[in-house]
């Protein structure tokens, strides 16, 4: 069977590899094809109409990455869905129960075959049951039953995405929110092949690296205990006291109490304060990083993770669930600098670099509207007229600033925030404005307009008032509102500056292989390196004009071509 739909027309898609593809056009065009067809057929629409294609979820764009074909564009479900409700819970279920106003808590499910429920009780209804939810049995595979099977399945997602899309056009001064969905759409098929593809790995650079931190690759458990036990002497020789488990901080504690240091948790950071007490502290710090390494990054992880072709993989997410941030397993997303050495560029290819450049204090300026925060952001270094308008060092300047966005009042930055007050009063009472809405316990949404839940207890606590234990969970939600729209803006506007990249550098045989917080990595043939360089240099200003037109806010990246990812300064 040979469809043929409008160049650019939304098109469902559902695809198993065992089954076949269905397509429904948003015009009435359908199409299926069996195992073996179908993954030509759907290449040949990409090519000759570029539809917008709809799929449930990120297990669809897994499957047609793995079957060979990578579209240019796509609605997923399940990202819009995450952005219009918040949160990380998603699925078939879920979404079509809020796509239609159902109540989620009335989700059925397939019941656990014993002696009191043999079968699910609803078995027979059809995909759409009486109460109007989604059959458990469709949702859990009987989707992809028959061909049959597959284009109803696409025909509830075409009608799904129109609710979307609905949805978001109605969301109340949210402009943006239609190209959000677009983007977290794009970002979800990124994901995907940032699994297919990997991260390059020089697996014997990584085992060298992990040598001079744990020793020699162990030959069996008790080898591997005997290497734990030589690092945990190098910081017991400093005070010979007995057994002394390094790995309970109550133990660590109780060792630092014989040298004198009293301290109420052993975080790194508060060890390093502490370097010049005693020799035992340096020693701690250097356990740290080789126990890391050991338990984490050790060579347990190279064989799970790096495989046959040297590409390091692991599981790839979106959206985190909170702000919208990109996630990832397998160590991808805290590989630490150390190991950095190790990802190496193919031969014939490069790594091409680029680090948006204080994002979070540039996002402030644009979501905010605040003019004169907007002014400091035509700076390189932002905070240096910010420093200047509130005659306080840059290094004070930067705390106050980020201070202000994680709702810290105490410190270095405090006296320099009372003056951000006044010198940028509508960006802080943009800040004050979420904050005070969360503690309350009212939903925020970002400027791309993702949902920020924010329940509020019903303790009351006396009949005086909210009780103390009320009051601080409204300060932390406070706290943690502010933050939130930052962030999340700040992943929305990184995600639309990755999915650009990803469209324009593929016509150039480039690949993004990493999306590490504000950091883009894209593996590149070498004689396309300034070309490709050019891409993520001008899809930050791209991003900018989709993400905030008019806001006259300038975003910046720091940008090389590099060999290794350790080169990029």
């Amino acid at each position: 069977m040979t469809a043929t739909f409008a160049p650019g027309e939304c098109v469902a898609v559902a695809f198993h590899p065992g089954t076949g593809a269905a397509v429904v056009g948003e015009h009435g065009g359908t199409a299926a094809w069996p195992p073996g067809r179908a993954d030509d057929e759907i290449a040949r629409l990409e090519r000759s109409a570029g539809p917008r294609w709809i799929w449930w979820g990120p297990d669809t764009a897994r499957a047609l990455v793995a079957a060979g074909v990578r579209p240019a564009r796509c609605w997923d479900l399940d990202a819009v869905h995450r952005l219009l409700h918040g949160g990380w819970r998603s699925g078939p279920a879920r979404v079509w129960a809020a796509a239609n106003e159902l109540d989620a808590a009335g989700i059925p499910t397939i019941a656990p075959v014993d002696l009191f429920h043999l079968e699910s009780p609803d078995a027979g209804e059809g995909v759409v049951r009486a109460d109007g939810h989604l059959d458990p049995g469709w949702v859990e595979g009987g989707w992809h039953a028959d061909l049959e099977c597959l284009s109803e399945w696409a025909e509830l997602a075409l009608q799904v995405q129109r609710a979307q899309d609905a949805a978001l056009a109605e969301l109340d001064r949210r402009p943006a929110a239609p190209a959000t969905a677009r983007a977290e759409s794009a970002a979800s098929l990124l994901c995907a092949e940032l699994e297919h593809d990997g991260l390059p790995i020089e697996v014997p650079t990584a085992e060298a690296i992990i040598a001079t931190y744990i020793g020699p690759r162990p030959t069996d458990a008790t080898d591997e205990a005997r290497l734990a036990a030589v690092r945990d002497e190098l910081v017991l020789r400093h005070l010979p006291i007995g057994d002394i488990d390094l790995r309970n901080p109550a133990n660590v504690k109780s060792l630092l109490r014989r040298a004198g240091i009293e301290v109420p948790d052993t975080r790194a950071w508060r060890l390093e304060q502490l370097r010049d007490r005693h020799p035992i502290i340096e020693a701690l710090l250097a356990w740290r990083k080789a126990e890391r390494i050991a338990t984490t990054f050790g060579y347990r992880w190279l064989d799970e993770h790096v495989g046959p072709d040297g590409r390091l993989r692991g599981r790839w997410s979106s959206s985190d669930g909170a702000a919208g941030r990109m996630t990832a397993t397998a160590g991808l997303h805290n590989l630490p600098a150390e190991l950095r050495p190790a990802v190496v560029a193919e031969s014939g290819r490069v790594f091409v670099r680029a680090d948006l450049g204080q994002i979070e204090p540039r996002i402030l300026a644009a979501v905010s509207g605040d003019e004169s925060l907007i002014a400091a952001t035509l700076d390189d270094d932002m905070y240096a007229p910010v420093a200047a308008r509130l005659g306080v060092t840059r290094d004070i300047a930067k705390v106050a600033v980020l201070g202000a966005m994680y709702g810290q009042t105490t410190g270095q930055g405090a006296v320099a925030l009372r003056g951000l007050e006044s010198a940028y009063p509508t960006a802080m009472g943009y800040l004050d404005d979420a904050a005070r809405r969360a503690e309350g316990g009212n939903d925020l949404r970002t400027r791309g307009g993702r949902r920020v839940p924010m329940s509020a207890s019903t303790d009351s606590g006396n009949d005086d008032g909210p009780g103390r234990e009320e009051r601080s969970r409204a300060a932390a939600r406070g706290r943690y509102g502010r933050n939130a729209m930052i962030q999340g803006a700040a992943a929305e506007f990184f995600k639309t500056w990755a999915v650009i990249v990803r469209a324009r550098a593929a016509t150039h045989g480039a690949q993004i292989v990493l999306c590490l917080h504000d950091e883009l990595l894209v593996h590149a043939p070498g004689d396309a390196a300034d070309a490709v360089r050019d891409i993520v240099d001008d899809g930050v200003q791209e991003a900018r004009y989709r993400w905030s037109p008019g806001a006259g806010v300038r975003f910046v990246a720091d940008t090389s071509v590099v060999s290794r990812w350790s080169d990029a300064k």
